[in-house]
């Protein structure tokens, strides 16, 4: 029998083609993965396919039970959010809110689980306001935002296919993310949990 292996959730992206913010994403799984954590991504085709959330629904989609079931069972999640006019964008926004399913379950939201956080932008404006709005959403998903977050000003870096970066610094801030919820799941796992 297999030794159980912890899953982190990456969520993020834009619609359309594979973006900035879907690759850096990408490269901080994958530094979860060189810890020993499992990961499962929800970029910005799949979130694209969840319908506008509705609180009122009484049925979900394939789609949706497929993203809320993941992160019920993950124990540290991953968000990137492109900083569109300042803030997060729509598409990641919806899919956090449908985590609303979560409310009643034992472990609520995002409750007692290391968050990393990652905004790009086109230049640096938007990064700053994106992240300080990631951190209030996972502070009201009774999260735990981990310490740093990555900002990336896409201007100055650009990502290749095979997880490179043109700066080697993105690639060491991107990494940072994904190792410290790898190393901060454990701690949280081990928390008293309360409603």
């Amino acid at each position: 029998m297999s030794a159980f292996q912890p899953l982190v959730v990456g969520i993020g992206g834009t619609i359309g083609a594979l973006s900035s913010t879907e690759r850096a994403l990408k490269i901080a799984l994958d530094a979860a993965a060189q810890e020993g954590f499992r990961t499962q991504l929800f970029g910005g085709d799949a979130m694209a396919r969840l319908p506008l959330y509705d609180p009122r629904a009484t049925a979900r989609t394939p789609d949706e039970r497929a993203f809320v079931d993941a992160v019920r069972e993950a124990q540290a999640v991953i968000i990137a959010s492109p900083g569109y006019h300042g803030s997060i964008s729509g598409v990641v926004k919806n899919a956090l809110d449908l985590l609303e399913e979560t409310a009643r379950d034992e472990r609520p939201y995002l409750q007692d689980m290391p968050v990393g956080l990652i905004a790009t932008a086109y230049g640096w404006q938007a990064t700053g306001s994106t992240i300080a709005a990631l951190r209030s959403i996972v502070h009201a998903l009774r999260g735990w935002p981990t310490p740093f977050a990555a900002a990336i000003n896409t201007q100055e870096v650009q990502f290749d296919d095979a997880g490179g970066a043109t700066e080697p610094g993105v690639l060491e801030q991107l990494r940072r993310v994904g190792q410290q919820v790898a190393r901060f799941a454990p701690l949280a796992n081990r928390a008293p949990s309360r409603g």
